[in-house]
């Protein structure tokens, strides 16, 4: 019996990997971003007597 080699799937996933990951970068860019755009005009919180036990 010959076995026939089933075709690889090896470039999809690779480029699913990749594209994952920029995508994942840039969800983590535009959070961070947001995030400091919104508190950039918060003035800086001092620490409390509880904070520091």
């Amino acid at each position: 019996m010959s076995a026939h080699q089933a075709p690889s799937d090896r470039n999809a996933a690779f480029a699913g990997l990749i594209f994952g990951v920029i995508a994942l970068a840039i969800v983590v860019v535009v959070v961070s971003k947001l995030t400091a755009k919104k508190f950039e005009g918060h003035e800086e919180v001092t620490s409390t007597a509880s904070a520091m036990r």
